[in-house]
């Protein structure tokens, strides 16, 4: 029989970072490139950007729940990214690259809030965690060329120098969430 499938939509900085990490692993099916959180309708990349549309950069993951939990993909989703910087993530800079869950249900919405209180908890981070968490009302999906843009591009300036190392430092530190 199959199962149902799951969805988590998420952002933290450069959509091209979490789809690269998200791809690999464990129980997550597909992840798509987007846009979501703002006002405008069918963003482009160029409109996201110049940060008029009030879209964050967000990948949508389709996902096994009997392989990986939501709750395990928040973990990660918080092991990857800064919350506490709000609307940046390093170099990148703008509303665009907010932290942001958009939950597709209350239980999701109910999960997230308890992973941010545990890791607030844990006192983790000196800073407060500024990550959004609101309902998803719409993902719009991202150009073509933006869709597995890591394996698609590895040789590529922006994927040595940041993709790639946040990629392996998740590779470090969830080695049992690994696909391969």
């Amino acid at each position: 029989m199959l199962q149902p499938m799951h969805y988590a939509t998420l952002g933290g900085g450069c959509f091209w970072c979490l789809e690269a990490v998200f791809q690999q692993i464990r129980g997550v099916l597909h992840v798509e490139s987007g846009y979501s959180a703002g006002f405008t309708e069918d963003p482009t990349y160029q409109q996201v950007c110049a940060g008029v549309t009030g879209h964050a950069e967000v990948v949508n993951i389709t996902y096994d729940p009997s392989e990986v939990t939501y709750r395990e993909l928040l973990e990660v989703f918080f092991s990857i990214h800064d919350p506490t910087t709000l609307n940046r993530q390093g170099a990148d800079v703008g509303t665009q690259y907010r932290s942001i869950i958009l939950f597709h249900n209350e239980d999701q919405k109910e999960v997230a809030a308890e992973v941010i209180r545990h890791i607030d908890a844990l006192g983790i981070y000196d800073r407060p965690i500024v990550t959004e968490v609101k309902p998803l009302e719409v993902f719009y999906r991202a150009e073509d060329y933006h869709q597995n843009f890591y394996l698609n591009n590895p040789g590529q300036g922006y994927c040595r120098a940041v993709i790639a190392p946040k990629v392996a430092h998740f590779r470090r530190t969830h080695l049992e969430k690994l696909a391969r």
